[in-house]
């Protein structure tokens, strides 16, 4: 509820409108009965009393409900179409606030949230938020209008039958509140597994093409059933509980309808009443139901988006354990431009991913890093691009520490390839510009050719060609090179290669490296590769195992010096190993 609140204060002026009008239309709602009650009880008697034939009052009174019907319906609907636009504009600025916060997370919280259920809060659970938002503001004033004008209405035609009628409440208020309580952890655990869901069909959609090269179709098929039903098992247990709400709160109120009806012939047969204001209960009694089950269905909607938005404020609340720092960017002459000096780092806080590493690298110069798959060679860039703070030790650029500098900053500084890196479905402009309008067409002209990406000009509408999703219309060569484009587009000072030129031949792999030392001469590179071939030509190369630093040197260094890289590159360059 303070959520909602929240999401809507923006929106007050209007809200304020929405439920005049609302509050307005239940209440004009509510004379009809009285007016129905007045012509049977009154008007009519007199005109017979009267011996007229003249039913120009009655005529009046007709003309006096249609209009105040008009004016419930157009008021009602001027409401819901304003309660509809404040929830949908305050769950936008939701969606708003979670993203930003999401782009804010450091990468250790995301992978403590997971991915699919980041997608879930931003999608199930904020549609739970609009659908709670439009309800209270559609329900949530007219009911209780339409509750409370319904029992004092009642009052003035008949206080007994009334109190009889006012008796049920109190069971009915326990029915709501003891079920409510009921269903929330039921959504919350709810939302657990459509988070699981999620992260199933992501994993299939990912790797459909896995699944049919392997022909595991009906492993994938019987897993992704599995949780589709978890979560219904689970969204049935919370409707359910949910559901008996209603049947309960019926057979509350027909009882009671029941003995109001009996007390009510009994008063007429007594002459304590009349038929019209019988009449009139009876609809008020149906008003005050509908009102009873129109809250009922609140309560739901709130049970459902109360655990929705316990986990959006979890993503909100999260404390921003990467801080940016204040110091900019600036290049130093003579001072080292990259330094790791006494690294260590752990993913889980157990034990080292990365362990002592300390090297130098002046601007201009190349650094190349080889080793086993789970080295922990990626996790070094992850380190220098501070998607994750180092445990301790510390890293420098110009002998600044990162974590001073402006995280935007350094960024923007460094151009990189990642290894599973995305295309999106864009433009191949589009793709190499990312939306950075320093770069130029000159920029993208000359990243074009350093990344060896002719086959560009071969497409329909070059540069125009649009790609499709994830890069499916190329071949993994082509992506590699459009991504290689990309990065050095920005003309960066770090360019980063994690193992970017694993699907490129060996000649376009060798051309692209003497392209980026000829245009890209005083940028700082650092390459991971698999082959010893894309690093042989680096200042400094780096062979890393279980995190730590085994050997370092040039290669004809490591050549003589290093039995493992000795062995590597024997068997990639040709020869054997005695």
């Amino acid at each position: 509820m303070y959520m909602i609140l929240r999401l809507v204060k923006p929106y007050w002026k209007k809200l304020t409108i929405s439920l005049s009008f609302k509050s307005i239309g239940a209440l004009a709602d509510l004379f009809l009965p009285w007016i129905i009650a007045y012509m049977i009880d009154t008007e009519i008697p007199n005109l017979r009393a009267s011996d007229t034939t003249s039913l120009r009052s009655l005529y009046y009174l007709g003309a006096l409900m249609v209009i105040i019907a008009f004016l419930g319906l157009y008021l009602n609907v001027a409401a819901n179409r304003k309660a509809e636009m404040i929830a949908a504009m305050s769950v936008k600025d939701l969606r708003h606030d979670l993203f930003e916060k999401i782009e804010g997370l450091s990468a250790r919280q995301v992978d403590h949230l997971t991915r699919p259920s980041l997608i879930s809060r931003m999608t199930t659970d904020t549609y739970n938020m609009y659908n709670a938002t439009a309800s209270m503001q559609r329900l949530g004033v007219r009911a209780p209008v339409l509750l409370i004008g319904g029992i004092l209405m009642s009052l003035l035609l008949d206080p007994v039958l009334t109190l009889i009628m006012v008796a049920m409440l109190p069971l009915i208020l326990i029915i709501v509140y003891v079920f409510s309580k009921r269903g929330i952890p039921l959504y919350k655990k709810t939302q657990g597994y459509v988070d699981q869901y999620i992260r199933k069909l992501r994993e299939y959609i990912t790797g459909s093409r896995v699944v049919r090269a392997l022909s595991m179709h009906e492993h994938e098929m019987n897993a992704f059933d599995e949780a589709n039903k978890n979560t219904v098992e689970a969204e049935l247990s919370a409707q359910i509980t949910m559901a008996k709400i209603n049947p309960m709160m019926n057979a509350v109120m027909n009882i009671g309808l029941v003995v109001v009806l009996v007390f009510g012939a009994y008063r007429l047969s007594l002459g304590h009443t009349e038929k019209g204001q019988i009449m009139a209960f009876v609809t008020y009694f149906t008003i005050i139901l509908n009102a009873m089950m129109s809250i009922t269905r609140v309560f739901v909607l709130a049970s459902r988006a109360t655990a929705s938005a316990d986990r959006i404020q979890e993503v909100l609340d999260m404390p921003i354990d990467i801080k940016d720092g204040l110091l900019p960017y600036v290049e130093k002459e003579n001072t080292p431009h990259i330094t790791f000096d006494h690294v260590y780092f752990s993913y889980n806080e157990k034990e080292h991913n990365i362990e002592d590493v300390s090297f130098t690298l002046n601007q201009g110069q190349s650094l190349g890093i080889i080793g086993a798959t789970g080295s922990g060679k990626t996790t070094l860039i992850n380190l220098l691009m501070r998607f994750y703070d180092v445990s301790s030790g510390s890293i420098k650029i110009y002998d600044i520490d990162i974590r001073d500098l402006k995280a935007n900053e350094l960024r923007k500084r460094i151009g990189v390839v990642f290894q599973n890196d995305v295309i999106f479905a864009d433009s191949i402009f589009g793709n190499i510009q990312f939306n950075r309008r320093e770069i130029t067409d000159y920029d993208i002209e000359l990243a074009t050719e350093v990344a060896q990406a002719d086959f560009i000009y071969e497409k329909e509408d070059e540069f125009k060609y649009q790609m499709a999703q994830k890069g499916m219309n190329l071949s993994g060569g082509q992506k590699q090179r459009l991504l290689i484009a990309r990065a050095v587009a920005g003309k960066p000072d770090i360019l980063v290669f994690d193992d970017a030129s694993s699907a490129l031949d060996y000649q376009t792999d060798k051309n692209m490296r003497q392209s980026i030392k000829k245009s890209f001469s005083k940028t700082t590179k650092i390459i991971i590769a698999q082959r010893i071939s894309s690093i042989k030509d680096s200042d400094h190369i780096l062979l890393i195992d279980e995190g730590k630093i085994i050997a370092s040197g040039t290669h004809e260094e490591l050549m003589k010096s290093s039995k493992i890289y000795q062995e590597i590159a024997f068997y990639q360059l040709g020869g054997e190993v005695k």
